[in-house]
């Protein structure tokens, strides 16, 4: 037996760096887990589907 941690299981890679929350300015939330345009790749909000916006670049928080 190996003294070395376990590997993580495999999994989808985080695509986000902490710190880089996207906001939705039609929920009035910040949202963790939104979706991605296939043909686009414009970034929306999973209740509402608006394109989100970026939270460093909203000037509060």
């Amino acid at each position: 037996m190996s003294d070395s941690a376990p590997l993580p299981p495999p999994g989808k890679p985080d695509r986000q760096k902490p710190g880089t929350d996207l906001w939705c300015p039609i929920c009035a939330r910040t949202v963790s887990d939104p979706l991605v345009c296939g043909d686009c790749s414009a970034v929306i909000c999973r209740v509402c589907g608006s394109p989100l916006e970026s939270g460093d670049e909203l000037g509060f928080g």
